[in-house]
């Protein structure tokens, strides 16, 4: 018969061993501070650059750069110091201390992370956060520039335009996006069709590997910067800053942003924008959103938004268009001629006179979302955009955008082996798909399940062994229920998704230079 006393000694036994564990807890905690200090050698105190749970700018430092409210909530795993160091020896010092006190490292830039992987972990973590370190070094002789992980690409962009009108660099259209984590994945936008990739466009870089070391092009070798260009962020290594190859763009350049109806034909619009925009001149982008007609306002049908870039003047513009894409019935009066850094700005949706936004680090709202992406090789048949409708008729279709990413021109030039990202030629465009709420996480799920459900609709109609995707669309449901058959565990199903046979390449790299896998998360490169 058992003890009357039974539970409460269960209790008091379950709580004694929970006070021991969080009394472990603290000793390790304070003593991974205390390495910190030791092995920090720069003149600057990194006691200052730290914060731990008990700081009382703790939640304010690390809410600060999570873009997606999803993991921003109250059992989202939170780490246990968030260090933004100012200097490389910060680093390198939570990298050592790190690894002697069997924590991992998530590393943050700008927090655009799809699925929170540079700020959440389910295992003790310190998350380093580069906000510190974003300074822009803009050579125009030599047209470079180095500039450091922390920084934005608004940052980047309004640096450049400080000394030249001529000079760019091809980055996205969401200026508070890090460069750090937008480099790392490759880095498709406006200008990719002229120049290729972000990635495309590095020459050199500084690492902090594993094992603290600082390294360069040259002390890294080839293979290593060829992996860090594409290979996606979290796996190689903590990168310091970039060098980049600025490229030149006209003093003035055009844009437009012409929405349709179905009532105005969007359906057809859609349909023959695949034939058009990926084989336009490369001096002209032209990406289409397909999105609901009356966001909020209960049943509606799709609508086609397409927004352009060209690297000219309106005329030419106009001129080409009804020479190659009549249907969308241009006129001059739908377009605008600005400087080169105001399009920047308008493509981020802002007042293009409003320069300043540009190194605004929180200037969107933020949401609670769920990203996935495709790739398409064929266009798609009329009839699946035509059966977009009933699915935008559905509550859920509301809160959805669906962008459409023309590739062509340099990306089909550049081959697939030239850097990690495999996404060139044969890819008409990518397709990127975004579903969010503004109000409450509680509403998230059942559009995360609508946009899974739109996912497998289009199955038939995109790329396929694999299905390819984007690594800086980072989508942790990709393996899920998939049954690998490889050597490399489940991360060959992700892998060869983002990054088709230079997946095995980057996993013979990662296992030379970080065989004891320290640098990891739920989809980095695996070390065998």
């Amino acid at each position: 018969m058992k003890s009357p006393y039974f539970p409460w000694v269960s209790f008091v036994f379950a709580t004694l061993l929970i006070s021991i564990s969080m009394a472990a807890e603290a000793q390790s905690h304070e003593k991974f501070l205390q390495c910190l200090s030791l092995h920090s050698n720069a003149s600057s105190s990194i006691s200052k650059l730290i914060y731990t749970q008990h700081n009382d700018s703790f939640s304010t430092i690390l809410a600060s750069s999570i873009q997606n409210l999803r993991f921003s909530t109250n059992d989202t795993s939170k780490p246990l110091v968030i260090v933004t160091p100012s200097h490389a020896s910060h680093i390198q010092a939570t990298i050592r201390c790190s690894k002697q006190h069997g924590l991992q490292i998530r590393t943050r830039s700008g927090g655009h992370d799809m699925e929170g992987l540079s700020y959440v972990s389910e295992v003790p973590f310190v998350v380093v956060d580069l906000v510190n370190l974003r300074s822009v070094d803009v050579d125009v002789e030599n047209g470079s520039a180095w500039v450091e992980a922390g920084a934005t690409i608004g940052e980047l962009q309004y640096r450049i335009a400080e000394k030249s009108r001529t000079l760019s660099f091809p980055t996205a259209t969401c200026h508070t996006v890090g460069v750090g984590g937008y480099f790392s994945g490759g880095g498709h936008g406006p200008l990719h069709r002229k120049y290729g990739l972000a990635a495309d466009n590095i020459i050199d870089a500084r690492l902090i590997d594993a094992n603290g070391e600082i390294l360069d092009r040259e002390s890294m070798g080839e293979d290593l910067f060829w992996a860090i260009r594409g290979g996606g962020g979290g796996s190689f290594g903590i990168v310091l800053d970039w060098k980049i190859k600025l490229v030149p763009v006209p003093s003035t350049v055009t844009v437009f942003t012409l929405t349709k109806t179905l009532e105005q034909n969007a359906t057809k619009l859609i349909h023959q924008w695949q034939f058009v925009a990926p084989n336009l001149p490369e001096d002209l982008f032209i990406l289409l959103t397909i999105s609901r007609a009356n966001p909020g306002e209960g049943k509606g049908s799709i609508q086609a938004t397409f927004t352009a870039l060209f690297l000219g003047r309106v005329d030419n513009l106009v001129s080409l268009m009804a020479e190659r894409f009549p249907e969308l019935g241009l006129v001059k009066q739908d377009c605008t001629e600005m400087s080169w850094i105001q399009s920047v700005v308008y493509l981020a949706q802002f007042p293009a006179q409003n320069l300043e936004i540009l190194l605004d680090r929180t200037a969107y709202a933020k949401s609670y979302f769920k990203v996935k992406s495709d790739y398409v090789k064929q266009p798609i048949p009329e009839f699946v955009f035509k059966g977009m409708e009933r699915w935008f008729e559905e509550e859920e279709g509301g809160g959805v955008l669906i962008n459409l990413v023309p590739y062509g021109g340099r990306m089909g030039e550049i081959p697939e082996t030239e850097t990690p990202f495999p996404h060139r030629a044969g890819n008409l465009y990518n397709v990127m798909y975004v579903t969010g709420e503004i109000e409450e996480i509680l509403g998230i799920q059942k559009y995360i399940n609508w946009m899974r459900r739109f996912y497998r609709y289009m199955t038939p109609y995109v790329s396929k062994s694999p299905r390819e995707a984007y690594i800086n669309y980072r989508d942790l449901d990709i393996g899920v229920n998939e049954k690998d058959e490889t050597s490399y565990g489940q991360a060959s199903i992700w892998g060869f998704k983002y990054f088709k046979k230079n997946f095995e390449k980057l996993v013979k790299l990662k296992s030379l230079v970080d065989p004891g896998n320290f640098f990891r998360h739920e989809q980095s490169i695996p070390s065998i």
